[in-house]
C-alpha cells in the first residue's frame, strides 16, 4: 500500500568547483554541494551534489543530483538515497526525483518511491512523497 508523506524542507546549495572549466564549449555548468533539512512525515537531514548546465536559451537548463537522507519517515528509521533529474526547456519544467533502488537501510530496507517538490510564494519549499516497501529486504 502506496503511503503519502509531506512536508516542508530547508535547503542550503553552496558553489563547489568543477572538475574541469569549459565555459567556452556554449553551456554554463555548475556545481553545488547541498544540504538539507526535512520535517513533517520526513524528519530528516541530506547531504548531496548537484551538477547544473544553463544553455543560452532563456529558460533552458537541466540538473542532476544525489542526496543521502538521514533519518525517520513514517516512524522507520534510516537511511535512502534520492536521485534527482531535472530539465527546463524556455520555462516548461520537468523534475523527476525517484529512490534510488535498493539504497534503503535500517528500518527503511526496502523503500521505492517518487518525491514532488512545490516551492511557494516567497521561496519557502516543501515535499511530496509517495512511498512504499518492496519487500525485497523485509
Amino acid at each position: 500500500m502506496t503511503e503519502h508523506a509531506k512536508g516542508p524542507f530547508d535547503v542550503k546549495l553552496a558553489p563547489v568547483a568543477l572538475a574541469f572549466d569549459d565555459s567556452d564549449d556554449g553551456a554554463a555548468r555548475g556545481r553545488m554541494s547541498l544540504d538539507k533539512h526535512y520535517h513533517g512525515d520526513l524528519e530528516a537531514s541530506s547531504k548531496g551534489e548537484m551538477l547544473s548546465a544553463m544553455t543560452g536559451t532563456q529558460g533552458s537548463a537541466g540538473y542532476v543530483a544525489i542526496e543521502k537522507v538521514v533519518g525517520t519517515l513514517g516512524g522507520r528509521r534510516g537511511t535512502f538515497v534520492l536521485q534527482h533529474f531535472a530539465t527546463m526547456t524556455r520555462g516548461a519544467p520537468r523534475l523527476e526525483i525517484v529512490v534510488v533502488p535498493d539504497s534503503g537501510t535500517g528500518d527503511l530496507a526496502g523503500l521505492v518511491g517518487t518525491m514532488h517538490i512545490v516551492i511557494a510564494d516567497g521561496g519557502k519549499h516543501f515535499y511530496e512523497f509517495d512511498y512504499d516497501f518492496d519487500g525485497a529486504a523485509a
